[in-house]
């Protein structure tokens, strides 16, 4: 049964932050992912090209929630996430880094009640720092 799907092709959303260090022991206690890349700076300093710690990839994408949300509100229509295709991290986030989501709106299939939306994450210098396909389905 087809359904209504309450964005278009081509409709736009950002969400601009920036990441704190509670943001990232934050998102390390809740996913228990506390590798020393992201929570031990004098390793990070010593044993990467970095020389400092980085965000969680995941962190960066999660951000992309926000937009999605911000479509599914625009109407009464119930929507789950059915996941991200083609994820890539390209570039490291770091803590104090400012990032901006773009979320756009790529291809609707109103059969399958689906939006299939392009995620971008840049940093403060237009840096492109993560990409994705977001696959969102409307219940109605």
């Amino acid at each position: 049964m087809a359904v209504k799907v309450p964005v278009s092709v081509g409709e736009t959303l950002t969400f601009s932050k920036t990441i704190s260090e509670y943001d990232v022991y934050g998102f390390a206690g809740i996913t228990g992912d506390f590798a020393r890349n992201h929570v031990n700076e004098q390793y990070m300093k010593e044993h990467s090209p970095y020389g400092k710690r980085i965000a969680h990839g995941l962190l960066s994408l999660c951000m992309s929630s926000t937009c999605s949300t911000a479509f599914a509100e625009k109407s009464e229509v119930t929507c789950v996430s059915l996941g991200y295709d083609r994820v890539r991290f390209l570039k490291p986030v770091f803590i104090g880094d400012t990032i901006t989501v773009s979320y756009t709106c790529e291809a609707v299939d109103e059969e399958k009640g689906r939006s299939y939306s392009r995620v971008e994450v840049y940093n403060q210098d237009r840096e492109l720092c993560t990409v994705a396909t977001h696959i969102l389905r409307y219940l109605g």
